[in-house]
């Protein structure tokens, strides 16, 4: 799955409702997405790491929901900055 692929993905789910929601109130969605990562990340691991990984799923989620509110392509915009390599410098790895 590409990463236009999943924003189309999480559009198709639940667009919509964000929509209606708006902008500023999905932003706190997404803030809150961010606080459930940051403890995650700081609580010992579980065997398989599930709870990170849905943690970190959830904030690319709603990312993109962002995103596609503002019509931004993750994509588009990832290439555009990160596709040449180190914006700054130019090379992979950075050299900066």
């Amino acid at each position: 799955m590409t990463i236009s692929d999943f924003q189309r993905r999480i559009e198709e789910i639940y667009f919509e409702r964000d929509c209606r929601r708006g902008r500023d109130r999905t932003f706190m969605w997404f803030i809150e997405e961010i606080g459930e990562l940051s403890r995650a990340m700081a609580r010992p691991r579980d065997d398989d790491g599930k709870n990170l990984r849905e943690e970190f799923a959830d904030v690319f989620a709603w990312l993109a929901t962002l995103a596609s509110i503002e019509g931004v392509s993750l994509e588009e915009v990832a290439l555009e900055k990160y596709g040449d390599g180190c914006p700054k410098c130019g090379k992979s790895p950075c050299d900066c």
